[in-house]
């Protein structure tokens, strides 16, 4: 997630790194397609937790691994690995999402019956072996590595990035992918706006096809990202909690990404079909960054937290609005926790190179 891990831009690539990077990129976005956009962030979980384990016990126990080198084996497998070519969510998610796309206009009767929404929304689809829809999954994965780099090359000041680099190719490959197979950016509204959720509630149908395609007829006219998470009270609840944990976690582990990494592991059971279990990655991972600018600005322990639960339910509020707009009208996934996460820390990061805090967390 961290741009500060993916330090070497495009530009300033060997070509022998930047070819290995592309090959690596290839197979990571081949292998988001293959197992599923979700399944494959899931996976993004497990390596990010025990890249993070590493790093909490290699702190503790200090001197006792220090032939391991400074942090290499845990900054391996955290940025190299959780958050590079092989799990990184701009790579193998990403390159998930954009087979999702392809196959809602491509093979709609791979849909299954328990589906509700468009085909092209279904993240939780593994795809297989199907040759055309690993190379799609392959080419969005080499899109996500470039784009990803060059953004955070580019926009760096003064020590800080401007955003979170990862998350803003997540949402780049999502509405490429739009735009590639034909979908709407952003789709008609029904009812009162884009953020009017009731057509939902009542299961109005769309009355026509969207974008002068049928695929839309007879399906809901708005579908919300998550059915069980989308009123404003419980995202403000649910951001407020999972925010105060990441905090805690970063309190007393240092880890900012821990909580990120738990999150993005409790998906495994909304894979696996339990219902109502919250996405709350973006809530967690914005909650450490909360802890870490209020810890260097007030130093108290129980300010800290507080401050963890109020970016954590900003960013949940924030994802729930994007999605609103982004997600709930057009037939692909655009994803609403890195949209959240792009624009909550383009806003620490602004704030920190105007000077305004001291730190802008991980960027």
């Amino acid at each position: 997630m961290q741009s500060i891990l993916l330090q070497l831009p495009v530009i300033d690539a060997t070509v022998t790194e930047l070819v290995v990077l592309l090959i690596a990129a290839l197979a990571g976005g081949a292998f988001g397609a293959a197992i599923g956009a979700l399944p494959a962030f899931i996976f993004t979980g497990f390596v990010v937790f025990l890249g993070e384990g590493l790093a909490i016990l290699r702190n503790n126990v200090g001197g006792a691994v220090g032939d391991v080198g400074a942090g290499e084996l845990a900054t391996g497998i955290t940025g190299v690995i959780g958050f590079g070519m092989v799990t990184g969510p701009h790579v193998a998610f990403a390159g998930g999402v954009a087979a999702s796309a392809y196959a809602g206009k491509k093979y709609p009767e791979m849909e299954p019956d328990d589906w509700d929404y468009h085909f092209g929304k279904n993240i939780l689809y593994a795809f297989g072996t199907k040759p055309d829809i690993l190379a799609v999954g392959a080419i969005f994965g080499v899109f996500g590595m470039l784009f990803n780099r060059i953004f955070a090359g580019i926009f760096a000041f003064g020590g800080f990035g401007l955003t979170d680099s990862i998350a803003v190719t997540v949402v780049a490959s999502a509405f490429l992918a739009r735009v590639v197979f034909g979908y709407p950016i952003v789709g008609k509204a029904q009812g009162k706006g884009f953020f009017d959720m009731t057509p939902f509630e009542r299961e109005e149908p769309h009355m026509a096809a969207d974008g002068g395609t049928q695929e839309h007829a007879g399906r809901l006219a708005t579908e919300p990202w998550l059915p069980h998470q989308y009123k404003w009270s419980g995202v403000a609840a649910i951001g407020l909690v999972g925010g105060v944990l990441g905090g805690y976690l970063w309190l007393r582990t240092g880890s900012i990404f821990l909580g990120y990494a738990i999150s993005a592991i409790s998906l495994l059971f909304l894979q696996l079909g339990v219902e109502k279990i919250p996405v709350t990655h973006h809530i967690t991972l914005l909650g450490s960054v909360g802890a870490v600018v209020a810890a260097e600005t007030v130093g108290s322990d129980p300010v800290v937290l507080i401050a963890a639960g109020v970016l954590g339910m900003v960013s949940g509020l924030a994802g729930e609005a994007t999605q609103r707009v982004f997600y709930s009208h057009s037939g692909t996934h655009v994803d609403p926790p890195a949209m959240a996460i792009a624009l909550v820390m383009l806003i620490v990061g602004v704030l920190a190179i105007a000077g305004v805090i001291p730190t802008a967390g991980y960027l």
